[in-house]
């Protein structure tokens, strides 16, 4: 049997905490509706990049603690990013080929569905969305899913992340 080693672990996890400061860094109220799905764009990328090591537990982890950061119902966030963690695992080999422009427009797709499945557990708790710009941070997570592919690429190829 043949041992491999993984390399990296703490890049991947430096990754997720920078993700997560990201998501609670404040910003103008203006703004606060339109700050992109950080968690989820990083958890995409790491379940492309090495679907043998990330995947829906982690997805669920990532989740848990992102409930626990916002305030909202524990496991909310939870459920949005174990399915999304299950869609980009199952289709990594096909995604992996897609062009950034075209992983972009998936991107606002599955970020779209992540807050689909926010909004159905909020529906469910009868708070309604705030308004039309609930949907904002599939757009802005969409443009800015490039350069985030673009560094992480890069740092996992200088740590030799596996």
């Amino acid at each position: 049997m043949i041992k491999s080693e993984h390399h990296g672990g703490w890049i991947i996890c430096f990754s997720f905490i920078a993700a997560l400061m990201l998501t609670a860094m404040p910003l103008p109220e203006w703004a606060t509706n339109w700050r992109p799905a950080w968690v989820a764009m990083v958890l995409v990328y790491w379940c492309m990049a090495l679907p043998d090591r990330i995947g829906i537990g982690l997805g669920w982890s990532m989740g848990l603690l992102l409930d626990v950061l916002q305030g909202t119902l524990l496991g909310q966030n939870a459920l949005g990013l174990a399915v999304l963690a299950y869609f980009i695992i199952k289709s990594h080999q096909r995604i992996r080929m897609f062009p950034l422009t075209q992983q972009a427009f998936l991107i606002c797709l599955l970020v779209s569905l992540y807050l689909f499945l926010s909004l159905w557990v909020r529906g469910i708790m009868g708070i309604p969305p705030d308004s039309w710009t609930y949907w904002m941070p599939a757009f802005t997570s969409m443009l800015l899913w490039p350069w985030l592919f673009i560094i992480l690429r890069d740092i996992r190829r200088r740590y030799h992340v596996s």
